[in-house]
């Protein structure tokens, strides 16, 4: 068939759906939403070409008639915050919504660290969870979805739900400690509406228009318009079949195998440390725990920290649970009648498919039952299952659809611009750190795109990233350092806030536990730049001066001074004289500043503070308790 009758018979059908087609709604409205207060609010959706689309809400009557492509759109009068109310739709048909409240709304975006739901926080806040009880905060989860070609008018799914504790664990941990926290502050009504990916980079975020300035990116985007390019890719991808895997053929999870030329490994830790050189593949892990006759097993969790990247676990040949990438804790759920007192055979299968694979250090690694806790760290038995084939021996890479261009604005953010909102908050760059160089340019193209949708000047509040990665004793170079200073310098645009994290991180998970902070962190920025509230967020760098052997350093945002979180002298700063050759320098307080020197340089000219992948103590705090955010003089 050619090209032209294809859009002959599409116009056909179209014709056809708008003529006989019943009022539709985007997902996005339906029962349980929240509405922007004290603006008109947009109502739109789809019906026959001409029909006329009435709406009764909160005593208000609004009529209009559809354009001919079945399009139509209501502006509802502004109101204050308030309800539940009802909205009653009518057409040919008839569309009643209920539960609907009129608040703040906000769209919160980015990757895995907006992702992460309370359930995967759910030791560190399970205080928080069970207690969980607000119907006045409500979520929106906005389904992964890719689109390379063009803008989509419409999400796949989705659906409001209250922060009740049924709802609560898919909750993200970020936005709804930022939402609770607002609530308490304003009283009024929160919306959260989550669209979000782990592993995925800002570019994906950002429109093909918004794009105007990167004319490398424009060439990729046009270039994956290209069915048949795209379609190559896809016949790109590997077809070697995977080598077989001998654990699973030869059944090394049950009880009845018998183990032969397995080897001593230590758990947790990484298996590339621990004399196996570069292995991609499969690693099965094995060990018999010994259960005394008094534990009670009626309700029994394992631990097993971080894996990476996927595993599945055994028990007594029973298979209890799965994850499938590397940053998720953990946590299973052990069936009853799985476990006895005695000798019990526990089997891990462990699959790494680039860098070190095995178990992450530093986390916990336990069977939990009751009282009684039983740690699993120490030495295991191991054996190779399965060798991947090296990736030079592909005969492609094929491309990651959520990582491409505009791939997520697309089907993410697109079918949303209609719907107000008060604004954005973003935590996202992990997948961008490589590149800090870039990330300025990026962020405000994505701020200005994403204003311009929504064609109005939205705050857009972003979490700066925290602490990652090995620790560093020395003043050393940092990309992670870089990157955050990337972020920081977006601060330039008009109504941004940005959360500083660089006490929250972990060195061996990129997902650090501690979420409530970041959302409390990103209401202080709310409160300053979308309420109007006179607050003070984290320390930031302001000037110096130099006198003779010491550098004076100015700070913005601590009225009542500055002061450190654990009483000692602040830590993580840095000094050098005109060789650029830093070391660390002593500290001290005074007032609202911290003077420095080190008795080796003699005239120093540059600082920094924080300047590492993970520093050891970033100690230097305000009067509200907020940290000062990283900086150097000598960029």
């Amino acid at each position: 068939m050619n090209l032209s009758k294809s859009l002959i018979i599409a116009a056909c059908l179209l014709s056809c759906f708008i003529g006989t087609s019943q009022i539709l709604l985007p997902k996005v409205l339906g029962s349980g939403m929240v509405l922007q207060r004290n603006e008109k609010v947009k109502i739109w959706g789809w019906a026959s070409a001409g029909e006329i689309v009435t709406i009764l809400f909160n005593n208000k009557k609004y009529s209009v008639k559809t354009a001919n492509n079945g399009e139509w759109l209501i502006n509802l009068s502004p109101m204050r915050a308030g309800g539940p109310y009802k909205m009653q739709l009518t057409g040919k048909n008839t569309i009643t919504l209920n539960d609907i409240l009129i608040g703040d709304v906000w769209l919160c975006a980015g990757q895995s660290n907006m992702v992460h739901q309370m359930r995967l926080h759910n030791i560190r806040y399970a205080e928080d969870i069970a207690k969980a009880d607000n119907t006045q905060i409500r979520q929106f989860f906005v389904e992964n979805t890719t689109n390379l070609n063009a803008e989509q008018n419409d999400l796949k799914s989705g659906a409001w739900k209250t922060a009740t504790k049924a709802n609560i664990g898919d909750f993200s941990a970020v936005a709804y400690f930022f939402a609770k926290k607002l609530y308490e502050k304003n009283g009024v009504p929160i919306g959260i509406i989550n669209a979000s990916w782990g592993g995925t980079p800002i570019e994906s975020w950002i429109s093909e228009s918004g794009f105007n300035n990167f004319t490398e990116v424009l060439s990729l985007i046009a270039q994956n318009k290209d069915t048949a390019y795209i379609a190559g890719q896809k016949a790109a991808i590997n077809k070697i079949p995977e080598p077989e895997d001998k654990g699973l053929s030869e059944q090394w999870y049950t009880t009845t195998y018998n183990p032969k030329g397995w080897h001593t490994i230590a758990v947790p830790g990484y298996w590339e440390d621990q004399g196996i050189r570069d292995l991609d593949g499969t690693v099965w892990y094995r060990r018999n725990i010994e259960i005394p006759q008094d534990v009670d097993l009626s309700k029994v969790k394992l631990f097993l920290g971080r894996i990476v990247d996927a595993d599945e676990v055994y028990i007594n040949g029973t298979k209890i649970g799965n994850t499938g990438y590397m940053y998720p804790q953990r946590r299973y759920e052990i069936p009853k009648d799985v476990l006895h007192p005695g000798k019990n055979l526990f089997v891990v299968r462990v699959t790494n498919n680039s860098g070190k694979g095995g178990f992450v250090p530093d986390k916990p690694y336990q069977l939990i039952a009751a009282a009684d806790t039983l740690d699993l760290t120490g030495y295991w038995q191991y054996k190779v299952g399965r060798v991947n084939i090296p990736t030079g021996r592909m005969s492609g890479n094929g491309i990651t659809p959520q990582n491409q261009p505009t791939a997520l604005y697309n089907t993410m953010v697109a079918p949303l611009v209609n719907y107000n909102i008060k604004g954005f908050v973003w935590y996202q760059g992990e997948s961008n750190t490589g590149k800090p160089e870039d990330y300025t340019r990026l962020q405000m193209a994505l701020i200005q795109d994403w204003r311009k949708k929504w064609d109005k000047q939205l705050p857009f509040l972003f979490a700066q990233l925290p602490g990652y990665m090995d620790y560093s004793y020395l003043p050393s170079e940092s990309q992670w350092a870089k990157f955050r200073e990337a972020q920081a310098k977006t601060l330039s645009a008009p109504k941004t806030g940005m959360a500083v994290t660089i006490d929250l991180g972990e060195w061996n998970d990129i997902h650090p536990d501690r979420k409530k902070e970041v959302g409390e962190r990103l209401t202080v920025a709310a409160q300053k730049v979308a309420y109007g509230k006179d607050v003070e967020g984290s320390p930031y760098y302001k000037s110096n001066i130099i006198e003779g052997k010491k550098i004076i350093v100015y700070f913005n945002n601590c009225a009542k001074g500055l002061t450190t979180s654990d009483g000692e002298a602040p830590t993580e700063f840095a000094i050098a004289g005109a060789d650029k050759k830093f070391v660390w320098a002593r500290a001290k307080i005074e007032g609202s500043t911290v003077v420095l020197w080190n008795d080796n340089v003699s005239k120093p000219l540059y600082v920094r503070y924080s300047w590492a992948d993970n520093p050891v103590n970033p100690n230097l705090i305000n009067a509200e308790g907020l940290p000062a955010a990283p900086f150097r003089t000598d960029d």
